[in-house]
Parts: structure tokens; C-alpha cells; sequence
């Protein structure tokens, strides 16, 4: 971990905080680089938003949380009539 100082700066109608390219390059991000900005008293923390991946997903995903299966029934519709289940 890395701890620079910087300044809140005027920006329009708004302040910024800029980051020196060392500091983008350390963190991963770039112009346009989505991020999550959380506040809290006397606190602000920037972090990266990066889409998870399909394996990230699949192993945070809780089968007794979620309900389990989306289709428990037997072939509807088209599925039945491929299957000669009507």
C-alpha cells in the first residue's frame, strides 16, 4: 500500500482530486476507469469497479441462498412437445 498527500481542488461547481500518473498506475486505473467512491465522516475511499469474473461469480454463488435451480418443474411449451412429454 501507498500513501501519498494531495489537495481537494475548485473543479466547476464541484471539487477533484487529482491523481499524478504514478499514483493511477499503482491503482490500475485510467481516463475513464470506473470506480466505486465510498464516503464517510472524515473519510473518502476510491476503489476500482472491474466487472467479476465468471469464475468469481460461480464461486460466490450459494445454491441454499439463491433458491437453488430456476426451473425445478418438468418441460413446458416447446421443451415438451420436443421431448414427447405432452
Amino acid at each position: 500500500m501507498s500513501t501519498s498527500a494531495a489537495q481537494i481542488r475548485a473543479w466547476g461547481n464541484g471539487l477533484a482530486l487529482r491523481l499524478t500518473k504514478p499514483m493511477a498506475r499503482t491503482a490500475g486505473v485510467s481516463e475513464g476507469s470506473p470506480v466505486r467512491v465510498t464516503i464517510e465522516p472524515g473519510r473518502i475511499i476510491i476503489e476500482t469497479e472491474t466487472e467479476p469474473t465468471l469464475d468469481q461469480m460461480l464461486s460466490a454463488f450459494d445454491p441454499n441462498r439463491h433458491g437453488g435451480e430456476a426451473m425445478s418443474g418438468g418441460a413446458v411449451g416447446e421443451e415438451a412437445f420436443a421431448h414427447g412429454d405432452a
